[in-house]
């Protein structure tokens, strides 16, 4: 299994009128997350899109416990639990500085042929940089 972290801090125009981060900044959060974990293993979006692949978004799911608040450093842990086929699933936790788990996510992105907008395999560079966590 693969894991990853990346901190990210609540900046005042994510927050709703009570003060808590808007709800629909956790999907930005979660972005932010798998980018930087795919960066880690050596991988990037934009090299992917260039080579012809892209990464839609096929399922987001999110689970939320607690609030964040103005000025929070976030932990993103971000993990893929499985070896991706044509579809990659990451699962989040985003945590505030007392630890406290604040909400839960699963997002599965689709490798994507840009031509033809079939999905595809995973790539096999991408595999072989994920072989090592398995």
């Amino acid at each position: 299994m693969f894991v990853s972290e990346v901190k990210i801090r609540v900046r005042y125009g994510e927050t709703d009128r009570m003060g808590y981060v808007y709800y629909g900044n956790y999907a930005e959060y979660f972005e932010v997350a798998r980018v930087e974990a795919l960066r880690e293993l050596g991988m990037n979006y934009k090299d992917m899109e260039d080579s012809g692949i892209m990464l839609p978004v096929y399922t987001f799911n999110v689970k939320y416990m607690k609030p964040a608040f103005y000025d929070d450093m976030l932990t993103v842990k971000t993990s893929i639990k499985k070896i991706p086929m044509t579809r990659i699933a990451f699962s989040h936790e985003i945590y505030n500085e007392k630890g406290e788990l604040l909400n839960t996510g699963e997002v599965t992105l689709v490798f994507i042929d840009i031509k033809t907008n079939k999905p595809i395999s995973a790539p096999e560079n991408f595999l072989e940089k994920m072989k090592k966590y398995f």
